[in-house]
């Protein structure tokens, strides 16, 4: 069960992350302080400092277009969320329901699971592993194939 818990804790972080960085953030807020403070055990002014302590992280970040501090935060909050779920979990299917709240969005996007193998011996190229990929050109300008 623990990798779905891990992708559900992944899902949160993720989340949480684009509700900082969105106007809807103090409703979000308050629901991720509900929430990991009946896990948790922390008190919710805390949490909710933490929390804003990372929006402020993140905001800034953005603002300066520091990628690293963005994915950090993010990371930050999907190991706490992963512990939370491997603690208790059955909270996975509160967590489930929070995020459908706050992001109605998240449950029409197409989710695949990739699977690349890279075999016989040394590649000597460019190798990339993603979902979807739109427009991809190595070493010409696209349209000169």
């Amino acid at each position: 069960m623990e990798p779905e818990l891990m992708t559900l804790a992944a899902a949160g972080a993720t989340a949480f992350v684009e509700q900082m960085a969105a106007d809807s953030w103090t409703r979000a807020r308050d629901r991720i302080v509900s929430f990991l403070s009946r896990r948790d055990g922390g008190e919710e002014s805390a949490i909710q400092g933490e929390l804003e302590t990372s929006r402020g992280e993140l905001v800034a970040a953005l603002e300066s277009g520091d990628e690293r501090t963005a994915l950090d935060v993010e990371a930050e909050w999907r190991t706490r969320l992963r512990r939370s779920l491997l603690d208790d979990p059955a909270a996975a299917a509160e967590l489930q329901a929070m995020l459908d709240e706050l992001t109605p969005d998240r449950r029409n996007r197409q989710v695949a699971d990739v699977r690349n193998v890279i075999s016989g011996g040394v590649q000597h190229g460019p190798v990339v592993q993603a979902g979807n990929v739109g427009s991809l050109s190595f070493g010409t300008h696209p349209g000169q194939g």
